[in-house]
């Protein structure tokens, strides 16, 4: 312990290796096994990928290289704090680039959730933000989206453009019959108002998928 504690001292954090940043999380090692030894078969268990690690819950940490629940609590709270860094540091902008930018202040508010959730991003023509809106919240399976409602708020906004945004619990971004129906309808209702629909992306543990990317969508 007091080697790592120098070496993120003297060197700071980013210099620790994955699992030596675990073992500092963990303490102290258990019968008798090291806390670096421990670490690797707890990063083992998730193979070898932290964001696999971060995103499972207590029970599963708990379970995993038999670490214990107050060790599986202490990652899960560093974890959530990773999560909630990213999330403030996200919102802190005001203004989209590129489909990326949607990615990056969405994926740590919605990425794990049991559930889907739709989201809309109300742009100016300078693409600052106006507005995010949590447009609706469904099941594992799925989530119903009334595309004039999304129309509506943006007439209410004054808002030149828009993107949609949801989660996919099931891990994979691949977009359903339903998502292709709706992003059709949205993008023609905005349109008899001169409202452009940039992109509709989904967020999955697995990656995401962006409709204008895939060629689904022209914004024009």
């Amino acid at each position: 312990m007091r080697d790592l504690t120098d070496k993120l001292t003297a060197r700071g954090a980013e210099a620790l290796e994955d699992g030596e940043l675990l073992a500092l999380l963990l303490g102290d090692g258990v019968a008798g096994e090291p806390m670096e030894q421990l670490a690797g078969r707890l990063l083992d268990a998730f193979g070898g990928r932290l964001s696999d690690l971060g995103r499972a819950d207590v029970a599963r940490l708990r379970m995993a290289a038999g670490i214990g629940l107050k060790r599986a609590c202490r990652i899960a709270a560093a974890a959530e704090i990773g999560r909630r860094i990213l999330a403030a540091e996200a919102c802190d902008a005001d203004r989209i680039a590129t489909s990326d930018d949607v990615i990056r202040l969405f994926r740590p508010q919605i990425e794990s959730l049991g559930y889907e959730e739709c989201w809309a991003l109300y742009l100016t023509s300078t693409n600052r933000i106006i507005e995010r809106c949590r447009i609706s919240q469904g099941g594992v399976q799925g989530t119903v989206v009334d595309h004039r409602l999304v129309v509506k708020r943006a007439l209410e906004l004054l808002a030149t453009q828009l993107i949609l945004v949801h989660n996919h619990p099931s891990g994979t971004a691949e977009p359903s019959p339903q998502d292709r129906l709706l992003t059709e309808r949205l993008a023609r209702a905005a349109a008899l108002f001169d409202i452009r629909l940039l992109d509709h992306l989904i967020i999955a543990r697995e990656g995401e998928f962006s409709f204008l990317r895939h060629g689904l969508l022209d914004p024009k």
